[in-house]
């Protein structure tokens, strides 16, 4: 026999009339806002060590807090806060209106962004934005600048027909990027003024599609470093010394040979890897059923002609499930820069003295990243081959995350929401970045819900090339955000369960 589901009272939200009004406020304010956000190269401090003096973190921090006030929202107060030596944080609070509930939602974005990277096309740029065809193109439009700015529509829409909400702040950081560093000191600075909070509204996470609303229900950790091989203090003839001088870059493939299996991409260390929680894996079968092969078709896939047919690179998988777990629950190693090369054109017949590597290790949700820094430094510096010089320098390290389990006041709001605004219901699905935040926010406040979604969709390529937002799934998200803080307001318990 099915289990009763509690009754909770119908949202008193317009559908239609929200969405409107968000729509509205994307094409005419939204979209030129975040147009001259994009024009500034904002990149965050692990990629921008001058941030401070160089001010473009200042720029886009004081533009949003402009902006932000001059929508004169009622009950809302906002401040910049700082702290020295630091990266400011954006702080803002509206007063609860007509709720049911004391409690709080937190709303979280952030400002900065990854560095350029290449690949562009020819008539794009990573500061120089362009509308087309519903998307707008540059660096940091999607990831995750739109945030502050969506999250304050959604208010608005509330306001708009009057309807009841929660007390909200607001947190929008400007360190994402490099790891969330200095984001703790500010959230112990601020824990009094954020208050009981209920609900976290994260707006820095992807979509499966663009057709129905998506809540991540998991994320990876990281470990970052960079791994240096040396056997030469300076470049030597090749000719002279190949074949009594071993090779940094061959050390360096011994020593990720202990970390990976480069046939298959596994990691070794079993305490790298953890089990998939049951109802995670269910949660991917019944994604894996929406998305079919798109979970990697979406991909932009290397392709070469063979005999007028078209082959295109393969995935490490085709099986969708598997799919969705690999990039999800899986750890994975990726080198993501190098040093101690030469440009081809000008590499001539030298032994290099070195090789590094720049290393992004992706970790399952339920790995400790701190313990799998230490583990792999060990792994990879001790009894290097040939007495190599061997180093591995950690750069950041962040747990993943495992959202709690669903309340049913949450899921009708998730359900519904999907269904207004996007004609479908609500799907869940893993992602395999990290938002150091969340894990420090389920420890923060354990009994907190976790609406933690974007507008990362297919093809978005955050932190990639031609990165874009896609305008019109941001509307309906903004629409849908709305009517999540509108109904928590009604009360998060029914009254037939408080009986």
């Amino acid at each position: 026999m099915n289990a009763r589901v509690p009754n909770f009272p119908a949202s008193v939200l317009n559908a239609e009339q929200a969405l409107s009004q968000v729509a509205r406020q994307w094409d005419e304010v939204l979209v030129p806002e975040l147009t001259r956000y994009i024009e500034v190269p904002s990149k965050s401090p692990m990629f921008d060590k001058d941030w401070a003096a160089n001010g473009y973190l200042e720029t886009v921090l004081r533009n949003a807090a402009t902006w932000v006030e001059a929508q004169k929202v009622e009950g809302l107060k906002l401040e910049i806060v700082r702290i020295e030596g630091r990266t400011p944080v954006l702080f803002f609070e509206v007063d609860a209106h007509q709720s049911q509930t004391s409690e709080t939602v937190l709303m979280y974005g952030h400002l900065d962004k990854q560095p350029e990277f290449t690949g562009w096309r020819n008539d794009l740029g990573p500061w120089t934005p362009k509308y087309e065809d519903g998307k707008l193109f540059g660096r940091g439009g999607a990831d995750d600048g739109y945030a502050v700015y969506a999250s304050i529509t959604a208010i608005q829409a509330l306001k708009a027909q009057n309807v009841p909400h929660p007390r909200i702040v607001g947190l929008i950081e400007t360190c994402e990027e490099s790891g969330s560093y200095d984001l703790l000191p500010y959230v112990d600075a601020l824990r009094t003024r954020l208050g009981e909070v209920a609900l976290v509204i994260c707006l820095d996470s992807g979509a499966g599609n663009y057709d129905q609303l998506w809540l991540t229900s998991s994320l990876r950790g990281m470990a970052s470093g960079v791994l240096k091989v040396e056997i030469l203090t300076e470049g030597v003839h090749s000719g002279d010394a190949s074949g009594l001088v071993p090779s940094s870059f061959r050390i360096m493939r011994q020593v990720l040979d202990r970390l990976e299996d480069s046939a298959t991409g596994r990691l070794l260390p079993a305490s790298f890897h953890c089990e998939v929680p049951a109802d995670r894996l269910a949660q991917a079968k019944a994604t894996a059923a929406i998305l079919g092969d798109e979970i990697y078709k979406r991909f932009p896939w290397a392709h070469y002609d063979c005999g007028g047919s078209t082959v295109f690179a393969l995935p490490t998988t085709t099986e969708p499930v598997q799919a969705l777990l690999n990039r999800t629950w899986s750890p994975t190693l990726s080198v993501t820069g190098a040093d101690g090369f030469s440009e081809i054109k000008n590499a001539g017949n030298v032994l290099r003295p070195y090789t590094a590597f720049k290393l992004s290790l992706r970790l399952p949700p339920l790995v400790e990243a701190d313990a799998a820094v230490q583990q792999l430094k060990t792994l990879l510096e001790d009894n290097a081959p040939y007495q190599a010089k061997v180093t591995f320098e950690a750069q950041g390290a962040a747990t993943g995350w495992n959202a709690p389990s669903t309340a049913p006041w949450f899921e009708q709001a998730l359900q519904e929401a999907s269904q207004a605004h996007f004609g479908a219901g609500c799907g869940y699905i893993g992602q395999g970045g990290t938002i150091p935040l969340m894990n420090m926010l389920s420890k923060g406040f354990p009994k907190a819900q976790m609406m933690v979604c974007g507008v990362l969709g297919p093809k978005s390529n955050a932190h990639g090339p031609n990165e874009f937002l896609h305008v019109p799934y941001a509307k309906k998200l903004t629409a849908a955000v709305a009517h999540v803080m509108g109904k928590m307001a009604q009360g998060t318990v029914p009254a037939e369960a408080a009986a």
